[in-house]
């Protein structure tokens, strides 16, 4: 392919779909693992050894299941749930397909750096809280969670760079994305001219996310 139909109208739009159905995997996945993840970072915290909730039984289970996911490599993740995939979206290839996986690793690592980011809230708030007769869950929603919303929002950058990363992998079996149109058009048909201009696209995707979610860590911190 020369830079004439590289740059030609056709490969443009398949670009730009290419591009859109990455950034609909990535923002549906991150919504979702966070309304997962954010929930179970949670409660790791309140469940923790001297915590508000403290059970070691119930903290130990969730926090080794958490880790069993993370430590999965993702393109076996990716293979490993295909039945659930398939129940679940209808289909084990395709943008809607991908995003069943990629919230399933999304959803754990939000709560571990959910977990850090409430760690790291001043015991003596919570103290005081208690003191005036705060409930639990008043404390999570009024103390715990404004104060670590910072590090929440820095967690949920993180993430979502990651899962770009992820879905560029998810093209290897179908995916869609910019991963699978560098698969498709720069590895199979020997274009290395697509293939670096996807991996350029991602470098300044990855780079406008981490610039974005670093402004909004600075503005709430100032607050």
């Amino acid at each position: 392919m020369s830079d004439s139909i590289l740059f030609s109208p056709m490969f443009l739009e398949v670009f730009g779909t290419s591009l859109w159905e990455t950034i609909v995997m990535v923002g549906v996945s991150g919504i979702l693992g966070a309304l997962l993840g954010i929930p179970l970072g949670v409660y790791l915290r309140l469940s923790d050894r001297g915590a508000l909730l403290e059970n070691g039984v119930a903290n130990s289970i969730t926090g080794w299941i958490v880790n069993a996911v993370r430590s999965t490599p993702f393109i076996i993740l990716l293979v490993a749930i295909i039945p659930l995939t398939r129940l679940l979206s209808g289909s084990s290839i395709g943008t809607a397909a991908a995003i069943v996986p990629l919230t399933i690793a999304a959803t754990p690592f939000v709560a571990r750096l959910v977990e850090v980011a409430l760690r790291e809230v001043d015991d003596g708030v919570v103290e005081a809280a208690l003191a005036m007769g705060a409930s639990t869950w008043q404390i999570v929603w009024k103390v715990l969670l404004p104060e670590a919303f910072p590090g929440i929002v820095a967690a949920l950058t993180i993430t979502l760079v990651s899962l770009t990363g992820y879905s560029a992998m998810a093209g290897a079996i179908g995916g869609g994305g910019l991963g699978d149109l560098g698969i498709r058009y720069g590895y199979q048909r020997f274009l290395p001219e697509v293939m670096l201009a996807v991996v350029i696209v991602l470098i300044f995707f990855v780079q406008a996310l981490q610039s974005f979610g670093d402004w909004a860590v600075r503005r709430l911190r100032h607050r």
